[in-house]
């Protein structure tokens, strides 16, 4: 049966299918030259976050049309359902409430009608009496030496959140911890580090939503067995904290209880940053700084949820995302941040989007009738220019992006933050107009142009910029989700290489029977090992 509110299924997405046709004969550049006020119109500010999206391949008539797509898929409807806790995450049947993580104490949200808002609070005021202890030198090592590395075992939204967001907010360090990051379960990584560490100075943040997870609890266990032989139990008790909605497991584990930081079913892992999960990044940049990281995401939240759907920043990006993908065919998507201290959020926002929207199955269990989300990847902008910027300019696949940048720097050398600011704006512009067709320029020189971009243009990076920028991609992905009729909550796919992990480990490690697409190389894995 046909469902209404599917993109796939209203009048508009018809209206886009045709527009696309007709628009094949028309440049990006040709756009700006039939109407003047085109930058004005194609572009919103918002929170301290300014989204030009003027290079994008379309007319105002086809952006209407966009308009009209988010209306007619009841998008507003969509984002009420999400802040008044009904269960969006249907296919676990739960409510996806990552937003009261940065919600006020004193502002109610409800969950199964109760107010999720005191338990949240609750958890804060763990976070923050972590985060005092260390600075203040109550949270030391066994030995009684003050804690001067943090290591944080993770795996998917706990690893890339922390990592991202302590590296993005370097300036704002208010303590000389050394953080470290592991996730690799082949031993490589974690060796390194423990090699850089003493054990009576360093804690463990072990990060698991179910304290399941294979490739962490590997990790987990060999970092304890490695401490516990220094220090026995007490540097366990001292120097471990945990992250989980597993309550059992980390008292099994041997964690401390008043080191045990409690997640809900409501918040899955790459949406977790503003919880317990984000407590390298609180230990690193200080509570107050930490405050400000959530009130940032905070201020978008409200945006998402009072600005109308034509001046609403997160529908805003969905829908030139479903433009590009569904009717442009567009399959590629580069996030290219122009600041070092973004390095990192490619990968953050390569997994935000493709583990929440890489689905082909609709909410109701049907196939889905339409593309859905690209494929998300990307590299530091000058980086990138001496890589794959020849694809994105010659290349024979089309690719959308992304630029970030801030205004003003923390570096002292701000004539080369000139310098890349420039080259960010430049690439922008050359992506969509291309080169010139004059006589002069050879086939090889040539660069058709069309390539659509928007920029996210931001004063600077600080705690509260930082939590608006993640926020306003968590709601973009959502808004797809809504259009696509995916749920953006769940991650089957995942949980498939999970289950079949230990089954394979088996058979590596002994003669049973293996699958026949497995069969030759487990055989020459066997035949190396003997």
């Amino acid at each position: 049966m046909k469902n209404e509110i599917y993109g796939p299924y209203t009048s508009a997405w018809a209206e886009l299918k045709e527009k696309a046709i007709l628009l094949e004969t028309t440049s990006i550049s040709s756009m700006f030259e039939d109407s003047s006020e085109r930058s004005e119109q194609f572009s919103q500010e918002a929170v301290g976050i300014f989204l030009d999206f003027s290079r994008q391949h379309f007319s105002r008539e086809i952006f209407l049309t966009l308009l009209s797509l988010a209306d007619q898929t009841h998008v507003k409807a969509g984002i009420q359902r999400m802040f008044s806790g009904e269960h969006i995450n249907n296919t676990e049947d739960r409510a996806a409430m990552h937003i009261a993580l940065r919600q006020p104490a004193d502002s109610p949200l409800f969950v199964n009608h109760k107010n999720i808002m005191p338990e949240v609070e609750i958890e804060r005021e763990k976070i923050k009496l972590l985060v005092d202890k260390l600075q203040t030198g109550q949270l030391n090592g066994y030995t009684g030496k003050p804690i001067t590395d943090v290591i944080n075992v993770g795996v998917g939204g706990s690893y890339l959140g922390p990592l991202m967001t302590t590296d993005a907010l370097t300036e704002y360090r208010s303590s000389k911890l050394n953080l470290h990051f592991v996730s690799d379960a082949g031993g490589i990584e974690l060796s390194d580090v423990l090699g850089q560490v003493e054990a009576d100075t360093t804690l463990f943040i072990i990060c698991s939503k179910s304290f399941k997870t294979p490739e962490t609890l590997l990790n987990a266990e060999f970092s304890r067995d490695w401490l516990y032989q220094e220090g026995g139990h007490l540097a366990v008790k001292t120097q471990f904290i945990a992250i989980s909605s597993n309550r059992k497991a980390m008292d099994e584990f041997g964690v401390a209880i008043d080191k045990q930081l409690l997640l809900w079913d409501w918040v899955g892992g790459r949406y977790s940053i503003w919880s317990g999960m984000g407590l390298a990044l609180a230990l690193t940049i200080g509570w107050d700084n930490f405050e400000e990281f959530l009130a940032g995401a905070h201020e978008m939240d409200k945006h998402f949820l009072e600005a109308p759907i034509e001046t609403n920043m997160p529908i805003l990006l969905a829908l030139i995302g479903i433009w590009n993908c569904n009717f442009l065919g567009i399959g590629n998507h580069a996030v290219l941040p122009y600041y070092h201290r973004l390095r990192f959020l490619p990968a953050y926002f390569q997994q935000l989007e493709m583990e929440s929207n890489g689905k082909s199955i609709r909410r109701n269990g049907d196939p889905v009738q339409c593309g859905t989300c690209p494929i998300i990847w990307g590299e530091l902008g000058s980086n990138a220019q001496h890589s794959f910027y020849q694809l994105l300019h010659q290349g024979t696949e089309r690719v959308s992006a992304d630029f970030f940048l801030p205004v003003f720097t923390e570096s002292k050398l701000k004539e080369q933050h000139d310098f890349l600011a420039s080259n960010c704006l430049a690439q922008s512009w050359a992506l969509a107009e291309g080169s010139s067709d004059s006589k002069d320029c050879s086939p090889y020189q040539h660069c058709v142009g069309n390539r659509p971009s928007s920029l996210v243009l931001f004063e600077r990076l600080d705690p509260a910029t930082l939590g608006k920028l993640i926020a306003l991609y968590e709601h973009k992905v959502y808004v797809q989700g809504l259009i696509w009729d995916v749920n953006s909550f769940d991650q089957w796919g995942v949980q498939l290489g999970k289950d079949l992990v230990s089954s394979v480990e088996k058979k590596i490690l002994n003669d049973g029977e293996v699958r026949p697409a497995l069969k030759a190389a487990i055989a020459k894995f066997r035949n190396w090992i003997d």
